[in-house]
């Protein structure tokens, strides 16, 4: 399914200050959306409370132990992880163009679970908070590599053949995860392997959260500086190549950079769907298809989402914390379809 060009039928031409105030809203409903996750709880904190919780030399008290130590971390993870995917997810949708592309078409997923499945069995560091993190990560670049070696082969890379490059070796992967699991002489690696695959941010600690929240804040600035050639590929291979850009090596090495990123995020949170899928198509709602307002707009829009769903994850069933992958999975999927409907109905590509 093509992405369509910047200027597509259907999609609004945003003026500047109808985008100044698109970022301007998004900003506020992300500060609101950090000060509810960090308020909101099994415990109430009163947002008074929270603002003096975060003040420098605070003095210490339950509060402030509850706020700086349990949910900060949980909140900085999760608007960290909803701003990568939704912008990776904007960025693999432009590069394939294919609107239905998000981080997890590439097979960058699968590898993740696959090296977190194995640290589980193997029991390789599993008593250090960073053992799963770091084998999801390492799975997550073998996955990279394979899928980058397959839509190599034989030729140019293109988008059609990324793509299948990507979910063929999701399959197999997925494949592959399962019978370790199934082999597995301990029941209860099947329960934990499927509760992080299920995506959650229950596990964020400031000793995790540093490492995908620096390489978000260096990477998306970099995409965010992408825009033009991502605009440019909109058009298509030829008129972009016509247009003076490299259309194989741009694509391959924003490939190599989005895949790394979804690597890290899914390293920390497991796999949360429709986040990157959901979000770039609401963007384009607000502000066109241009990515030099799409990008930041997607960034913010994902990082509030993630933040509210997480909220909502922790809130719904409490005591029960349920996986937020799960939640966003249940609101995104009838979401699209939704969408998918209406836009078909207007005549509009997707």
């Amino acid at each position: 399914m093509p992405a369509g060009s910047p200027k597509a039928p259907g999609a609004p031409a945003a003026s500047w200050l109808r985008r100044a105030a698109v970022l301007t809203g998004l900003t506020l409903a992300l500060v609101a959306a950090a000060v509810a996750g960090l308020a909101l709880g099994s415990v109430r904190i009163p947002p008074g409370e929270v603002v003096r919780a975060l003040l420098p030399g605070a003095a210490p008290s339950p509060f402030r132990t509850i706020v700086v130590e349990v949910r900060l971390p949980r909140v900085l993870l999760g608007a960290v992880v909803g701003a990568g995917l939704a912008v990776v997810g904007c960025v693999l949708q432009a590069l394939v163009r294919n609107r239905l592309a998000d981080p997890f078409l590439l097979g960058i997923s699968s590898g993740a679970s696959t090296g977190a499945v194995l640290v589980l069995t193997l029991g390789i560091g599993v008593t250090t908070a960073v053992a799963m993190p770091v084998g999801a990560f390492l799975g997550a670049l073998g996955a990279l590599v394979l899928v980058y070696a397959l839509a190599s082969r034989g030729g140019g890379m293109t988008g059609t053949r990324l793509v299948l490059a990507g979910v063929t070796v999701s399959y197999i992967l997925t494949a592959l995860t399962t019978l370790v699991l199934v082999a597995s002489a301990r029941p209860e690696h099947f329960r934990e392997a499927l509760y992080w695959s299920l995506g959650g941010l229950g596990s964020a600690r400031w000793d995790t959260v540093w490492l995908p929240a620096a390489v978000t804040c260096a990477a998306l600035p970099l995409l965010f500086a992408l825009s033009r050639p991502l605009d440019l590929m909109l058009v298509g291979e030829e008129s972009a190549t016509v247009l003076g850009l490299d259309v194989a090596r741009f694509r391959a090495a924003v490939f190599v950079l989005a895949s790394l990123i979804t690597a890290v995020l899914v390293a920390a949170s497991g796999a949360v769907g429709f986040i990157g899928l959901m979000v770039p198509h609401a963007a384009r709602l607000l502000v066109g298809a241009t990515h030099r307002a799409l990008l930041p707009v997607s960034a913010l829009a994902g990082a509030a989402a993630l933040i509210v769903a997480d909220l909502a994850a922790r809130t719904v069933a409490s005591p029960q914390d349920i996986p937020v992958g799960v939640l966003t999975a249940l609101i995104g999927g009838p979401l699209f379809l939704w969408l998918m409907r209406s836009r078909t109905a207007q005549g509009a590509a997707l």
